[in-house]
């Protein structure tokens, strides 16, 4: 049996999932998600910045448009360590495509002009 404490939402519910993937403990249906994606294919939403080529600011923060397979997270962040990025920048821009062969894009969450 594992236990885990569901995320999804401010209640923290703790779940508890046996072998064949049955939950109890959980207050709402996003439990039941929550637990099952967790224990068989884990995603974590990607939030970070990069090096902004500008006069002002120096980093740009950035997330991952949905979420990443877990194991991808490190090699994304990789990826992003090797990014600068030129003004202008705008909220949603995509600023790497295909990050880690995911499949999922990295956009910027601040408007950068100078």
């Amino acid at each position: 049996m594992r236990e885990l404490i569901c995320i999804n939402c401010p209640r923290g519910c703790r779940l508890k999932v046996d072998d064949d993937l049955n939950v109890t403990g959980n207050f709402c249906p996003r439990g039941v998600i929550y637990a099952k994606n967790e224990l068989t294919h884990p995603v974590r939403t990607l939030t970070s910045t990069v090096k902004v080529q500008s006069t002002l600011e120096r980093r740009l923060p950035v997330k991952s448009s949905q979420p990443l397979p877990k194991e991808k997270v490190f090699d994304a962040v990789k990826e992003l360590d090797q990014v600068s990025v030129e003004t202008p920048v705008h909220i949603g821009d995509v600023i790497i495509e295909n990050v880690a062969q995911t499949g999922v894009n990295i956009v910027a969450t601040k408007n950068i002009e100078k």
